[in-house]
């Protein structure tokens, strides 16, 4: 990492079909082995089937989701005079997006079901209830920085 300076944060352009800038970020992450326009189609398909079965409009239950399993806390390992302790620390709001874009699109492999579209509108939806793998993960996440506040201190 430079020294001198911090290079400055590239922001990829929005998708194209929802104009989002929250489902093209998804949508690199969700990316294997460069393939973006798989990962597109995919990501197209899952907000099609959000918006069959909700009614309501998917970028809106998309968006909702990644809130509701965004992490407001988080445990870092702090080394302290030869023991290391775990020390909550609280999130930013552009490192609560990415873990939860992760999460996310981790548990959605994880899941059963026929494609990957499927899977991922099945997360998202549960998601967006506020129920799920992802959700689960940020509910641990919140139980540990709780557990571990007397070391906020040693922030």
């Amino acid at each position: 990492m430079p020294r001198r300076n911090r290079p400055p944060k590239r922001v990829p352009d929005n998708d194209v079909k929802y104009n989002n800038l929250h489902i093209a970020m998804f949508i690199n992450r969700m990316m294997y082995g460069g393939k973006k326009s798989t990962a597109t189609r995919i990501m197209y398909n899952a907000m099609e089937t959000i918006g069959e079965r909700t009614g309501k409009d998917p970028v809106e239950v998309f968006e909702t989701a990644i809130r509701n399993v965004a992490p407001a806390v988080e445990v870092k390992p702090k080394r302290v005079g030869g023991s290391t302790y775990q020390v909550p620390i609280d999130v930013t709001q552009e490192r609560g997006v990415a873990l939860a874009m992760r999460w996310l699109i981790q548990f959605s492999r994880q899941r059963g079901g026929r494609s990957m579209a499927d899977k991922l509108a099945n997360e998202l939806l549960d998601a967006y209830n506020g129920q799920g793998n992802s959700v689960k993960r940020k509910d641990e996440t919140h139980r540990m920085a709780e557990a571990n506040r007397a070391f906020a201190h040693f922030r």
